[in-house]
């Protein structure tokens, strides 16, 4: 299955089938008194993906969806219960081994509550400096050494400056900024390892509208000064729209439509992709009619049988009931993952409304 662009940068992440499922079941005691069976969430289900380097993979999808589970899946937070992610060509599992220091120094994360993530009672230049000291020796291979603390401080004040704020702001606490502030930090202490590859999992959803644009427009800056790639997690499609070059939308674990942006926007194939663009609200819209989407999103612990957003979707037939579709290309380079699609049983008209992406 093709899983990727036609691009010929070098791939730098490589997801083949991945899962991860997570065991809910009540205590044994509790099953045998209760006659109850074991409960399997199947968080992240046979998901598949490339992001070559240079670019920025937008995944979107309500809450629940699997997005975040991908991301800690990337950057090894859990463990794969199936399928296969390669960074570089090296399996993700090197990073919580010994020779994978130097691959971890390059993969880092963005995380969604810059209230969160950053140690309240630490002073921003030690947050910002505590990836320097844990891969000092990686650094040092690297040619950039910081194994003294002049040289870290340095570092810091570099690092500062290229977010957007000052050196002698490395002396405060968190509580002493405002939120999108607290996620400048956030994304100096990303860089401070010199990575290639970023994960950003929602960065901007705390933070206020004009707030956003600031970061977003940060993050394209620093992607084209330092040749960052970037997978970004939202379920913001306005978000998504300006940053990323492909979009993938995830539903109840598994990718239903992968896509450049421009196409996914202009001729959304998938029933529920158009659900989730016809949900951003438009009072220009002069195109066709819309189609309702009723119902909600299925419990995880019991999914619908066949294609998941069967019990949604104004299209499914008995087909969609029984067999899962499968992700794969129609047309061009556009990968969906819907019966409707390829039975013609969707009308397809592109969508002149939708601005040029």
């Amino acid at each position: 299955m093709t899983v990727g662009s036609s691009s010929s940068a070098q791939i730098l992440v490589d997801v083949r089938n991945a899962s991860r499922h997570f065991d809910v079941s009540l205590p044994w005691l509790n099953r045998v008194l209760e006659r109850k069976p074991r409960q399997i969430l199947r968080a992240v289900d046979g998901v598949s993906f490339i992001i070559r380097q240079g670019e920025t993979l937008g995944l979107v999808g309500e809450s629940g969806s699997g997005k975040s589970t991908v991301a800690r899946l990337l950057v090894g937070l859990y463990r794969l219960s199936g399928g296969s992610i390669s960074i570089e060509g090296k399996p993700v599992e090197s990073l919580q081994r010994p020779e994978g220091r130097s691959l971890r120094r390059r993969v880092q994360m963005i995380f969604q509550d810059p209230y969160a993530s950053l140690n309240p009672r630490w002073r921003v230049g030690r947050i910002i400096a505590e990836p320097l000291v844990v891969h000092a020796k990686e650094l040092a291979q690297a040619g950039s050494p910081v194994h003294d603390e002049a040289q870290r401080r340095h570092r810091v004040d570099a690092l500062l400056g290229q977010v957007g704020l000052s050196a002698a702001d490395q002396n405060k606490f968190p509580h002493q900024f405002s939120g999108g502030q607290r996620q400048r930090i956030s994304i100096a202490r990303a860089l401070a390892t010199n990575p290639d590859f970023l994960i950003c999992d929602e960065p901007t959803s705390a933070l206020d509208v004009s707030v956003q644009a600031q970061v977003l427009n940060l993050m394209k800056d620093l992607q084209r000064d330092l040749g960052l790639t970037y997978l970004f997690i939202s379920h913001n499609l306005a978000v998504v729209r300006h940053v990323a070059d492909r979009v993938g939308v995830m539903y109840c674990g598994r990718i239903v439509e992968l896509a450049e942006k421009r196409s996914i926007f202009a001729r959304p194939l998938h029933p529920y992709t158009r659900m989730l663009l016809d949900a951003i609200p438009d009072l220009n819209r002069t195109g066709p009619g819309r189609v309702a989407v009723a119902g909600e999103v299925p419990n995880p612990l019991n999914p619908p049988t066949g294609c998941t957003f069967h019990p949604r979707c104004p299209y499914a037939n008995a087909r969609c009931r029984t067999e899962v579709p499968q992700l794969q290309p129609f047309e061009n380079e556009d990968l969906v993952a819907c019966h409707g699609v390829f039975e013609g049983r969707l009308n397809l008209i592109p969508n002149s409304d939708s601005p040029a992406a």
